[in-house]
């Protein structure tokens, strides 16, 4: 049987993606954003696939705009943020606002409404820097940006409305999330999207530092598969759990692979590194797999591909 489900930041890169998938699922899907981050193709790429949809042009900073969509709702997936370590440096005001203040308005809404569950994009930039093999959620947060620590008092929210409310709540810890439809433009962009379109154009991507950090690069298939498997999985109420592919690749290294794809030989241009930057970024799926039952579905080599493919014949004439 359908049921409801909110998507907030439904026209950004990964709410669009768990739109669609739950679209053509069956599923009834609400779907809300302010495009302040966010795309209108997306939304309207959502329209183009029919099913139940209703899209809602407002931000979850306003409560009753908020209250309003959650009425008749079973889960809300919410990923509406301002995604960008470096947007939050330069406004970390702007980014509390939307990641913390939202946040806690789409929880107050939940709770009031009694959805019977929420799942919580949060980051693992909630871990900061921290020594070690892989980021393990046992660790002490020590997030080093604006935009970490917002995150992660999103997390602090959702499992105080869990233990106060008995709203059922789930928080994800992305790490550095990738594929089609991630904007590429931004002066906030991340580090794939931005690559790939410059190499398809036949210029040199700019690495700031010297490109030896490392990230868990993630397929956006697998952070849609966690989160529908979050929506259910009794023994993951009020816990907080990574979501990632388990792997690490260098900057360096991504840029070789890209080169290999492409069949280009663009050595990167290395600049500065940048204000709250984490050095190095691999995060434990254990937890994910015992909790939540959930294996990646797609590999990094593999997503990649999909992804430069998607860019080639969508975004570069």
């Amino acid at each position: 049987m359908p049921q409801t489900y909110v998507v907030t930041g439904a026209a950004g890169f990964i709410g669009s993606h768990i739109a669609e998938h739950l679209l053509r699922d069956g599923q009834r899907v609400r779907a809300v954003d302010n495009l302040l981050t966010g795309k209108r193709e997306h939304l309207d790429h959502l329209e183009s696939l029919g099913g139940d949809l209703s899209v809602t042009l407002g931000s979850i900073t306003d409560l009753d705009t908020v209250q309003r969509l959650f009425r008749g709702v079973d889960y809300v997936l919410h990923q509406a943020a301002l995604p960008s370590v470096p947007r939050s440096v330069a406004d970390p005001l702007e980014t509390h606002r939307h990641c913390v203040t939202g946040t806690l308005n789409v929880l107050i809404a939940a709770r009031d409404n009694a959805v019977k569950r929420v799942v919580y994009a949060a980051s693992s930039a909630a871990y900061g820097d921290q020594p070690g093999a892989s980021k393990v959620e046992t660790m002490r947060p020590a997030p080093i940006s604006p935009y970490g620590v917002a995150k992660l008092a999103g997390e602090y929210y959702a499992a105080a409305f869990t233990h106060t409310y008995g709203l059922e709540t789930v928080s994800l810890r992305y790490s550095n999330v990738f594929g089609p439809r991630q904007n590429p433009d931004s002066a906030y962009a991340a580090a794939i999207p931005k690559f790939i379109k410059l190499m398809l154009l036949g210029e040199r991507p700019t690495i700031y530092g010297d490109g030896a950090q490392t990230r868990d690069f993630t397929f956006v298939d697998n952070v849609v598969h966690g989160n529908l498997l979050a929506c259910r999985a009794p023994e993951a109420v009020g816990e907080t759990i990574n979501l990632a592919a388990g792997g690490r690749v260098t900057i360096n290294d991504l840029v070789a692979k890209l080169n290999a794809i492409l069949g280009s030989d663009l050595a990167p241009i290395h600049g500065a590194a940048r204000a709250g930057d984490i050095k190095h970024s691999r995060a434990s799926v254990q937890k994910a797999r015992d909790l939540l039952a959930y294996e990646p579905i797609v590999s990094f080599a593999d997503g990649l591909r999909r992804t430069v493919v998607w860019y080639q014949r969508n975004s570069v004439p």
